[in-house]
């Protein structure tokens, strides 16, 4: 392991940086010290402690995946052919409530080594459906344990089971607790880090908006909140327009999803300094109607994206990526717009710097340069669906895939070699085998109470295997 005092030295193939030079660098050089990128450049590199032989791959900044319900990471795929309010009546207005402390560390742990072994480096961890402060921290071991960069986006979940259409309103988010976490595992600086993600009023009464929007403010964290309906439905419909005029909505705030709002909407929410996260996959299965991509771009801003909900979408940030923009682009063809064609390395941008900039980080992560944390992905360039590489932003992000992903770095630690996890197999198979008694104890629960209260039983597939 690399010490703070270690210079390494990494040759590249092609070195593409997100760093406001267009294209990439050919036979280029990269010299991280420590947790930092020291100098970067072509020709002779200067003499370093260690060597890393990335010759024959792309070396690209490590993905930003800015939305995750993370703790679900054990249910995947047992929703692939629900709509939203399945969804909302089976998983997160029930099962998610059942989760003990230790079902959110299992979850949330193999969720984060799944985004780190394709190359995610941050994890913005929207995890709302804790319940207590045990739950919270146990949450946060999984994304420590992991070795991923992570926001802990701490959400305050349900306390019961909620009745189909029956979402509570009156949803303050706990001071004392987040107060707690604060004090506790956030008291320092470190790899992960901490967020709110806050019941907004799309989805509070404008009492519990304004209290969770202040809470943030005046804890100094980064706010995220859902914005699934159109400001018409929701249970607050001018409340986004009432907390900009209150000067509360800012950059510190994240938007996510928005699809459902007009063009004047996001711009209204856009002129405040606000970002907005977009998951087209996951949208189209909860909120289907067309992208906020457009949108957001049409007013001068760049949108992030994350994946979301993986018990109904594959937790695969290059497939949302290459979605969002095959839609985007959909879109401006179909409306016959001259700038149809949105450049690849804009949409690279989305998965890098504007989730940077989302989490306010754009000053430690997001593009490769001098000072910035070493949080660096290599792909292999002769894998046979990128072999020949033309163009290395082409290859990233038209046809690149996770199996492409050789080797990751997060803050100057190789956390995959070799197209290989370095997290312990032998502890990982243990926790795997737990993750499934897990996830059979929540969905037999789950069943249980739904027979006892005279509903079908929520259509959960048979239960999975350990991994080896």
């Amino acid at each position: 392991m690399a010490t703070a005092s270690t210079r390494t030295l990494i040759r590249c193939g092609w070195l593409v940086t997100q760093d406001g030079t267009p294209g990439a660098m050919r036979d280029a050089w990269l010299v991280m010290a420590g947790d930092r990128i020291e100098a970067l450049g072509q020709g002779t590199p200067p003499p370093c402690d260690d060597e890393i032989d990335a010759t024959g791959m792309i070396v690209m900044p490590g993905l930003v995946n800015m939305h995750l319900h993370t703790f679900q990471a054990g249910f995947r795929a047992v929703g692939a052919e629900w709509l939203g309010p399945d969804y909302f009546r089976n998983f997160y207005g029930d099962t998610a409530t059942r989760f003990t402390p230790e079902d959110n560390y299992l979850g949330t742990l193999f969720g984060a080594l799944n985004q780190l072994d394709q190359g995610v480096t941050t994890l913005a961890d929207y995890s709302h459906n804790l319940r207590s402060f045990e739950q919270a921290e146990r949450s946060v071991d999984a994304l420590v344990d992991s070795g991923i960069r992570a926001v802990f986006i701490h959400g305050d979940g349900l306390r019961e089971p909620a009745l189909p259409g029956a979402m509570p309103s009156r949803r303050l988010h706990p001071r004392e607790r987040v107060e707690a976490l604060m004090a506790s595992r956030f008291a320092h600086s470190g790899r992960v880090t901490l967020a709110l993600g806050i019941a907004g009023p799309h989805w509070a009464d404008w009492e519990a908006s304004l209290h969770n929007v202040r809470l943030a403010r005046d804890l100094g964290l980064v706010a995220s909140s859902h914005v699934t309906r159109s400001h018409a439905n929701a249970v607050t419909p001018d409340g986004y327009d009432r907390l900009a005029a209150m000067g509360l909505l800012g950059p510190d705030h994240n938007l996510v999803h928005c699809n459902h709002l007009t063009a004047d909407e996001i711009g209204r929410l856009l002129d405040t300094g606000c970002t907005v996260t977009a998951t087209t996959m996951n949208e189209f299965h909860d909120y289907p109607t067309d992208s906020v991509l457009r949108k957001v771009m049409d007013r001068g801003h760049q949108p992030s994206v994350g994946v979301d909900v993986e018990a109904m979408v594959a937790g695969d940030l290059w497939r949302e990526m290459q979605t969002a923009l095959l839609f985007a682009r959909n879109e401006g063809l179909r409306a016959g717009r001259p700038d149809a064609m949105i450049g690849s390395r804009t949409a690279l941008g989305w998965v890098t710097t504007a989730g940077a900039k989302a989490l306010m980080k754009e000053r430690e992560i997001g593009r490769l340069a001098p000072g910035l944390k070493a949080d660096i992905v290599m792909l292999r360039s002769g894998d046979l669906n990128l072999f020949p590489v033309h163009d290395p932003v082409f290859a990233i992000v038209e046809q690149a895939h996770a199996g492409n992903v050789d080797t990751v770095i997060v803050d100057g630690i190789v956390r995959k070699r070799a197209g290989r996890l370095l997290f312990p197999q032998d502890q990982r198979r243990v926790l795997g085998e737990a993750l499934i008694q897990s996830v059979g104890r929540l969905m037999s629960e789950a069943n249980a109470a739904a027979r006892a209260a005279g509903r079908d039983a929520v259509p959960f597939p048979a239960f999975g295997s350990a991994p080896t």
